[in-house]
């Protein structure tokens, strides 16, 4: 297989993989890594403020390929950083003190890192959306209508005026 745009791609049993990369991986630990040691000082709230956005951001990013897996590895990698954080702030307190100060129990989860206010991502959180590849013998020129009943494509031009012409007449 190959690395590109921090995936990487192969053929696994016969059939073709596409998976979050191991230098996109070490990436994000690295990036959550220095997030939580310059928060060595912050309230819980700050924190989760700023994870929030780059789990979100790189989940969101990786959520089309087979990713799954690596979601549920980071989120073990996390709550683990997360834990040695809350154990050097209160280093005299017990595990279950900590557990009962930074993770508090949510509907569907028995301990989630939150706040009254505010919740952690988590990576596994993000719902997998596959791509919905081409037909091989489409032909953009003869087969129009495939086109633009694609999910998640944007109308051509002549498609999307005609439209706006339609409802325009009916609304005015």
């Amino acid at each position: 297989g190959f690395d590109f745009l921090g995936w990487n791609f192969r053929k696994f049993k016969g059939k073709f993989l596409i998976q979050p990369s191991k230098k996109a991986i070490a990436a994000i630990i690295d990036k959550v890594r220095v997030i939580i040691k310059s928060a060595k000082a912050w309230k819980q709230e700050d924190l989760i403020k700023a994870l929030n956005p780059v789990i979100k951001g790189w989940a969101m990013y990786h959520r089309t390929v087979s990713a799954s897996m690596t979601f549920g590895k980071l989120d073990w990698v996390v709550r683990n950083m997360l834990w040695r954080w809350a154990k050097r702030r209160h280093n005299n307190k017990g595990k279950r003190w900590i557990a009962r100060k930074y993770w508090h129990p949510t509907l569907t989860k028995k301990q989630v890192f939150r706040t009254s206010t505010l919740t952690l991502e988590n990576f596994s959180n993000t719902k997998i959306q596959y791509r919905k590849f081409i037909k091989l013998d489409a032909n953009p020129f003869i087969d129009t209508e495939y086109f633009e009943n694609r999910p998640g494509v944007f109308l051509s031009k002549q498609r999307s005026i005609r439209m706006f012409l339609h409802y325009a007449h009916k609304s005015g």
